[in-house]
């Protein structure tokens, strides 16, 4: 008997029995993850982490630490210590009443995390997971537009320290009459000089030390791949950039203190080749409750095109020493 929650492909190749209001809270079969210190060294190199940042480099330092936006690959990475088939693992889960997404019509759209407590520098002693939900499934017509919630958690304590978000889109997978979803905040950025930039040149190997970190995509190394997706070739991972501006944000704004991190995010708007130079525009908006409000875009410097936009971040205004 074919389950009433699971659309059915019919003769035309579109679905039957699609309710996107069914995949709302879903709840994702937990993920299981581990990483040890030389992930973390590794994850700071590849975001280009700088010698004056050392705590983030080496592993001997008194306040040795993981960046802070460290956890959002261990949804990739599991609990791998060798590298794997990427497009195998991809396969979708069932989500109710949801179509499958085509992985190869579907773009990463958004990122967000919120750093709920610093993580440790490696999970020796702990029991991680990654438990994520769906917030809701809509339909733009042209697109479908899934959005996600995921959350480390420490099994053996239920601490939780990080809650991700993400919103992914299925180009050409919509049209069934769903729900159109909220209207996304635009982030507004002052009409002024930034209050601060962050530039840095990636290489042609910028995006194949970041796949080490556990996204193995072959859009990310093989130009073929590349091209066979529309591209020029090769593109450097939208994470690889978003985690380069997150690096760049604590670091002109933050004074490199992982502590001070509390949120974060961006969208993705332009995809990035490797060799080109990312310059992170910021500019401190508010102040409240201790916290620094922060917005800032990314642009590639070779021609000014947006690679993110939407960025936001929230700083904790307390001072460490490092």
């Amino acid at each position: 008997m074919v389950s009433t929650d699971k659309p059915v492909k019919n003769a035309s190749g579109r679905y039957d029995n699609v309710d996107f209001h069914k995949a709302a809270d879903y709840q994702y079969p937990p993920i299981k993850c581990s990483y040890n210190r030389r992930d973390v060294l590794l994850f700071a190199n590849a975001i280009g982490v700088e010698k004056d940042e050392i705590h983030f480099l080496y592993e001997l330092h008194p306040r040795f630490a993981a960046f802070p936006t460290f956890p959002i690959n261990l949804a990739f990475k599991q609990t791998d210590q060798d590298v794997f088939d990427f497009i195998a693992r991809t396969i979708n889960v069932d989500v109710p009443g949801v179509p499958p997404f085509d992985p190869q019509r579907s773009v990463d759209g958004e990122r967000g995390i919120e750093i709920l407590q610093q993580i440790p520098v490696s999970s020796d002693g702990l029991d991680l997971e990654i438990r994520g939900k769906v917030i809701g499934v809509y339909d733009k017509g042209g697109a479908m537009i899934m959005e996600a919630e995921q959350v480390l958690v420490d099994k053996k304590t239920d601490t939780a320290y990080t809650r991700m978000t993400s919103t992914a889109f299925g180009i050409g997978q919509g049209g069934y009459n769903g729900p159109r979803g909220p209207s996304k905040p635009i982030v507004l950025l002052p009409d002024r000089q930034p209050d601060a930039r962050h530039i840095i040149k990636t290489t042609p190997e910028t995006a194949l030390l970041y796949r080490l970190c556990g996204d193995y995509n072959p859009l990310h190394a093989d130009e073929a791949f590349g091209q066979q997706a529309g591209f020029k070739g090769s593109i450097l991972h939208g994470l690889c950039t978003w985690n380069m501006a997150a690096h760049g944000v604590l670091k002109k704004l933050g004074a490199s203190d992982p502590e001070r991190l509390k949120a974060y995010g961006a969208r993705f708007k332009n995809v990035v080749y490797p060799g080109e130079t990312l310059e992170t525009r910021m500019w401190i908006v508010g102040n409240e409750r201790g916290f620094d409000s922060i917005v800032f875009e990314t642009v590639v410097k070779e021609d000014g095109r947006v690679a993110l936009s939407n960025g936001y971040a929230e700083i904790c205004q307390k001072k460490n020493k490092l």
